[in-house]
């Protein structure tokens, strides 16, 4: 499998709500680079309209969490655009030429899936035909020779039955002229394009960026873990923020059920408790971490060293915790 092409940078990061804070991605070539090479994973709200209530199988567009969100505008790798606005702004101003031109060129797109599909399909069954010669080609051969007395039966029953001599050339049956053999041209399929390319552009990245707006302690968190190399998902699964995982989650289950905290917030021993028997009842660690504050006229040392490292959010230190259940 090759390797997903880097895509213009910054790309479009779409804002479907100025009320709720939801961001979408589109284009699956951005969508495949942003994971292999970003830890960028996002959740797939596809669905079919016939089957409303799916929920394996999911595809475009990719939902983005307000952190990852944030992560790609902070690394500029993307900026924000509001996609209700876009739209209605610039459909207003395609021509019936530009609409045309457009449906056109799904037609087209269609037309050369048909024809790949229809080009597989005869390999395939090309493919199936030579096995099954091949198989018969061998069962004849290993098949014992029959006596010369048994041959001249057979030929006499089938004079006696047809009145002549019947021979292998005369049961062949004629091919059928090219003429015949030519299929009809081939009905497109309906493309359903997941852009809006090439009919709307996405407006220039011009301007100071909006940035999304996300919890302070969460945020930095996700961008400490992020930075160490993990992968995260929304972890609603396990009643915590994050699911972190060491590698892509195709490949690796999640080794942290995760949950950001203040630094001087109170947090309740009965959550400590009942987040560490879930971790361990799921074979994972409970990790709760914040952003440290750092206390005047402390003396620095090799901790106020290490808030610089990477994993940090702006130079404030990330502490993080792993908490497991013990048995009594």
């Amino acid at each position: 499998m090759t390797a997903p092409a880097a895509p213009s940078l910054p790309f479009p990061v779409f804002q479907v709500s100025q009320k709720v804070e939801r961001y979408l991605l589109h284009d699956i070539n951005v969508i495949t680079w942003l994971r292999k090479n970003h830890n960028i994973l996002g959740v797939l709200i596809g669905t079919l309209p016939q089957i409303p209530q799916q929920n394996v199988f999911l595809g475009l567009p990719l939902e983005l969490l307000p952190e990852e969100a944030r992560l790609l505008v902070d690394t500029q790798l993307a900026y924000i655009v509001n996609d209700w606005t876009w739209h209605a702004k610039d459909l207003a101003s395609i021509n019936s030429e530009q609409k045309e031109a457009f449906k056109a060129n799904l037609r087209q797109e269609g037309v050369r899936i048909a024809k790949d599909f229809e080009s597989k399909k005869k390999s395939r069954t090309q493919k199936a035909l030579k096995n099954i010669q091949a198989k018969n080609a061998s069962a004849v051969e290993q098949r014992p020779n029959p006596s010369p007395a048994l041959e001249e039966e057979e030929d006499t029953s089938e004079e006696a039955l047809f009145g002549e001599s019947v021979t292998r050339e005369n049961t062949v049956t004629p091919s059928p002229e090219p003429s015949q053999t030519a299929g009809p041209e081939f009905k497109p399929w309906t493309v359903t394009s997941t852009t809006s390319y090439p009919l709307l552009f996405p407006p220039p990245n011009t301007g100071p960026p909006d940035l999304p707006k996300v919890n302070p302690s969460s945020y930095a968190l996700f961008k400490h873990l992020h930075g160490l190399g993990y992968f995260l998902s929304p972890g609603i699964r396990f009643g915590c923020q994050f699911s972190v995982y060491p590698g892509d989650p195709l490949r690796f289950h999640s080794h942290f059920l995760t949950m950001s905290a203040d630094w001087d917030e109170d947090i309740d021993l009965l959550d400590l408790v009942g987040g560490g028997r879930l971790g361990t009842g799921v074979k994972k660690g409970w990790l709760i971490g914040g952003v440290e504050q750092k206390v005047q006229g402390v003396e620095e040392g090799k901790d106020s060293v290490a808030g610089t490292q990477k994993g940090t959010d702006g130079g404030a230190r990330v502490r993080t915790f792993c908490i497991e259940w013990g048995g009594m």
